[in-house]
């Protein structure tokens, strides 16, 4: 029996669902990106992961975020790269700006992509605290460029 194009469909964005997050297990290594104490209010941390040439923002919103970690659920980290052309976002007035061309993101909703020409929010880092120390365990999405895992 063939399937229907909606059954095809469903199978189709399931399998790419499973495929655009980076499990801890299939990730670099936990790596350790900060202590506690170097994360200021507002400000993000430039840092690179899981290799050098992977730009990432590690950031202390200051106020509950999707995702987020530590006491407060505050600190979120997104590849630096716009999802549009790659160019290197910027964290101002509480969002991700693409200086490019102008698209923005919400750190405090998973890196979503709210205006300007990227259609894909910005890859998530996921992070764990432990002790005063934050780890990158894994990637939700893919850094722009890039057609697998960079992990």
């Amino acid at each position: 029996m063939n399937p229907d194009r909606r059954t095809v469909l469903r199978g189709a964005l399931a399998a790419l669902g499973a495929a655009t997050v980076v499990s801890p297990a299939s990730a670099a290594p936990r790596t350790a990106l900060a202590r506690l104490d170097e994360l200021a209010v507002g400000v993000a941390k430039a840092v690179a992961w899981p290799t050098p040439q992977h730009p990432v923002l590690l950031v202390r919103l200051g106020r509950p975020a999707t995702g987020g970690v530590g006491e407060h659920r505050d600190i979120v980290a997104f590849s630096q790269l716009c999802t549009h052309q790659g160019c290197p976002v910027a964290f101002v007035d509480g969002r991700f700006r693409c200086p490019c061309h102008f698209s923005q993101f919400d750190p405090a909703v998973e890196g979503r992509c709210y205006q300007g020409p990227a259609h894909h929010d910005l890859p998530r880092v996921l992070l764990e605290v432990e002790g005063d120390t934050v780890y990158a365990t894994g990637m939700v999405g893919l850094p722009w460029g890039r057609t697998e895992s960079p992990a």
